[in-house]
């Protein structure tokens, strides 16, 4: 049985000292199958892997045909970043806690790896967002992708912070508040759903705007078509800042504008044959069985 894939690359999380072993592991089975196999090399590193060749994180894009995360959800966020504008598909394998997204677990690992390379897998395409942030008129600050969701959150200071906010260039509302979360489907159950938001499912072309304790109870989420444009304009505070998936930022000034458009192109995740979405809430959300 030969791999679909050529090339194939995989990603580890950072700090895990028992991931060499299933890192090792993997690899060889994937060379069985006839895969050429690169490891991301500060990974590599970590973990003293020096008889499987390297590749550097900024050029995993370049050179993979498939990406394998050994990790969590975060590591997963980073690796959607790095690899979605080059469209290469991501399969996840779960090393960290909760896993909405890598939901293959590590005892289960090569053989269900095995099989999906060998085509048993169900594709599932995911909207990432691309952020600008545009200060003193229409110069570009920061460019930045999102997978999960762009928060806007006060700073240090502890004031709430003030802005407007437009869809398609036409005013929806100001609001005082801690902040606000633009989140895709796939963060929907992330910090927009600790803070109130819907679950989205991840086949919807949706974007979702969640205030963060805003002063106005009247403020409530509100879902959009994800090929709306979303503005965000900054109107009082000194300390705001955005964060991008919680794993990059920049600090806001006053007056700063923030577009907010979904990216061009989609994340493809592999999931393993018989995979169900409601299945894999209600076991990470702990939801009720069936009765019956």
């Amino acid at each position: 049985m030969q791999s679909l894939f050529k090339t194939i690359v995989l990603v580890g999380r950072f700090n895990t000292p028992t991931l060499g072993g299933p890192l090792r592991q993997l690899a060889g089975t994937l060379q069985e199958l006839g895969a050429r196999v690169l490891i991301e090399a500060d990974v590599a590193a970590e973990h003293g892997i020096e008889d499987i060749p390297v590749v550097d994180r900024l050029a995993i894009g370049k050179l993979a045909d498939l990406v394998i995360v050994l990790g969590g959800d975060g590591t997963m966020l980073g690796v959607a970043r790095l690899v979605a504008p080059y469209r290469i598909p991501v399969i996840g394998v779960n090393q960290g806690r909760l896993g909405f997204m890598t939901d293959i677990p590590l005892k289960d690992m090569e053989r269900t790896i095995s099989g999906m390379l060998a085509g048993a897998f169900v594709p599932e395409e995911r909207i990432l967002l691309e952020t600008t942030v545009k200060r003193d008129g229409s110069k570009d600050t920061v460019n930045a992708l999102a997978f999960n969701d762009v928060v806007f959150s006060r700073g240090s200071t502890g004031a709430m912070i003030e802005f407007e906010i437009f869809i398609d260039r036409q005013f929806v509302y100001s609001q005082r508040s801690d902040g606000l979360i633009v989140s895709t489907p796939t963060g929907s159950t992330a910090y927009a759903l600790a803070s109130g938001g819907p679950i989205l499912h991840p086949s919807l072309p949706a974007i979702t705007l969640v205030p963060i304790c805003p002063q106005s109870l009247s403020n409530r989420p509100i879902v959009i078509n994800d090929t709306s444009e979303v503005e965000f304009l900054l109107t009082r505070n000194s300390d705001a800042r955005v964060y991008f998936d919680n794993q990059s930022d920049c600090e806001l000034r006053e007056k700063d504008r923030v577009i907010i458009r979904r990216h061009r192109n989609t994340l493809r995740i592999l999931h393993p044959v018989g995979y169900n979405y409601y299945d894999m809430l209600r076991d990470k959300l702990h939801w009720g069985e069936k009765l019956l």
